[in-house]
């Protein structure tokens, strides 16, 4: 029914949402909402960077073997499981791929059921 559209951008938004405020509070609360507002908004992003930072804490472990980052391209499939096997500590020289696949797996399968049951110990401590 309708045939056309709002094309509002973000810009525009922004001066409908600060003269709808100037209507609704007048000139002279504005600068009371407009603090209040600010104090909301540092509130919201404190708890933000809070919840980001233990987040972040919580998914470092302590044990090194168990994390791995690659910090540039890889360029193929041999170098990414070379950097694996090298973060958890397997000797990856004269292997083949499927070999290295195989024992990456079975290792991370192994530090993965650990970790599993030393969360389950962890949660059920209290």
């Amino acid at each position: 029914m309708l045939d056309f559209t709002l094309n509002v951008g973000g810009s525009e938004w922004m001066i409908i949402i600060f003269v709808a405020l100037i209507v609704l509070f007048g000139t002279n609360k504005f600068p009371e909402v407009a603090k209040k507002m600010g104090k909301v908004v540092g509130e919201y992003n404190k708890a933000k960077n809070e919840v980001q930072k233990q987040m972040n804490d919580y998914t470092k472990s302590e044990d090194v073997t168990t994390n791995f980052s690659i910090n540039k391209p890889v360029k193929n499939e041999r170098e990414k499981l070379e950097i694996m096997a090298k973060s958890l500590g397997i000797k990856y020289e004269n292997k083949t791929i499927s070999e290295l696949r195989q024992i990456i797996s079975s290792q991370m399968g192994n530090n993965n059921n650990n970790s599993d049951d030393k969360i389950k110990d962890d949660r059920f401590k209290n």
